[in-house]
């Protein structure tokens, strides 16, 4: 090679940084005259993943969605989709689809005409179109019916071909507006199974938006949990049911006994709280560090235990700290497990829910039975009110 060549040097383009998003929300509001919907929000979400926004009605999630989607524009902040500003784009052109809670199908059209009707607004050839449609009845499992009005349709099939309608333009993200809260609990549970299936198969980022936390808890990677226009706390499904960052959140994910108290000592990676209704309580320190005295001390009824003399005080048990008497008010046998409320001596409440091993189980507690409640250390969450 000539060492003097003038010829300019080659320039190999950047990678992309493997920690940047496909969706990053920045300080994003949305107000409707006076009330604030949305509080400047921030989020990142990953390309693949499906994210779940929880929270209940009138918390902003929808909002948030309407945003993503084009048809609400932010009053402040920025929304990123792969590092572009999409925040003014129109609705049609951004690379985003919106499934809606109601499906909006034409009930004049059928079901190839509703999930074409996307790509013949986009201008795509009438060859591809035929293609792509025939592939989407084919991913949502609706051979044969090609020819029906939405009005011919179950619920259930409506939904699979609103789905097919918001994949056949194959978007970077699809937003799900409650898409299964017109479903039957059966068909609900199935159609979880199939859109977690096909957001695997299709590799594609879904963002689902529900009040149900069941429903989030089983389709989603990881969930936003909204209230009052801000995200309260963002984590996997465990983290969330585990691991709460409030007292409001213990609340909303899950049931779960509180018992309101005094952080009395911190002593080798445990705390003593000084409660009303429970007396003492002996927790492990959670790993975020409690700054207060006045604290609320969680746990999830299928913590507690029940017994009719308390568990054994031997060297095997001895980490079985907390006891609380009381006896049975209600009983609620679930199939799979059985909910019981003990009337605690102070006149307090609390929820046991034990699993039913055996076909008739023996072992069952019946009402006014005089019982020990148990959990251990390990089993409470503490969190600052």
């Amino acid at each position: 090679m000539d060492a003097m060549s003038t010829e300019p040097a080659k320039t190999l383009p950047l990678p992309v940084p493997f920690d940047i998003p496909l969706l990053r929300i920045e300080g994003v509001v949305k107000s409707f005259g006076s009330f604030r919907a949305v509080d400047r929000l921030s989020l990142d979400i990953r390309a693949g993943e499906f994210f779940a926004l929880l929270g209940p009605s009138g918390c902003g999630k929808t909002t948030l969605l309407r945003m993503l989607a084009g048809f609400e524009t932010p009053d402040e902040g920025r929304i990123l989709l792969s590092g572009e500003d999409i925040a003014q784009v129109l609705p049609h052109q951004r690379p985003v689809n919106m499934m809606f809670q109601n499906y909006a199908l034409f009930p004049h059209l059928s079901v190839r005409d509703n999930i074409a009707f996307g790509l013949r607004r986009a201008g795509m050839p009438r060859a591809d179109i035929a293609t792509r449609v025939e592939e989407m009845v084919a991913l949502v499992k609706l051979e044969g019916m090609e020819t029906r009005k939405p009005d011919q349709l179950s619920g259930g099939q409506r939904q699979r071909v609103a789905l097919a309608r918001s994949l056949a333009r194959r978007p970077k993200v699809l937003l799900l507006d409650e898409p299964l809260a017109a479903l039957d609990k059966k068909l609900r549970e199935a159609t979880q199974q199939e859109l977690m299936e096909l957001q695997r198969r299709l590799g594609m980022t879904f963002i689902i938006v529900t009040h149900d936390q069941e429903e989030a808890m089983t389709m989603a990677g990881r969930i936003g949990v909204m209230d009052a226009g801000r995200l309260e706390q963002v984590a996997t499904p465990r983290e969330l049911y585990e691991a709460p960052l409030s007292r409001w959140i213990a609340e909303f994910v899950g049931d779960v006994n509180l018992f309101d108290g005094q952080l009395e000592a911190r002593e080798l990676g445990r705390l003593t709280i000084a409660t009303r209704d429970a007396g003492h309580i002996v927790a492990v320190e959670p790993r975020q560090y409690i700054t207060k005295t006045v604290v609320s001390v969680a746990i999830r009824p299928e913590k507690v235990k029940l017994s009719r003399r308390g568990p054994a005080t031997d060297a095997e048990h001895a980490h079985a700290l907390n006891r609380l008497e009381g006896v049975v008010c209600d009983v609620s046998y679930l199939g799979g497990l059985t909910v019981y409320k003990v009337k605690l001596d102070s006149g307090a409440v609390i929820r046991s829910a034990m699993a039913n091993t055996t076909r008739i189980d023996m072992d069952a507690y019946s009402l006014s039975q005089r019982v020990v409640a148990w959990f251990t250390p390990d089993d409470c969450m503490v969190l600052e009110q």
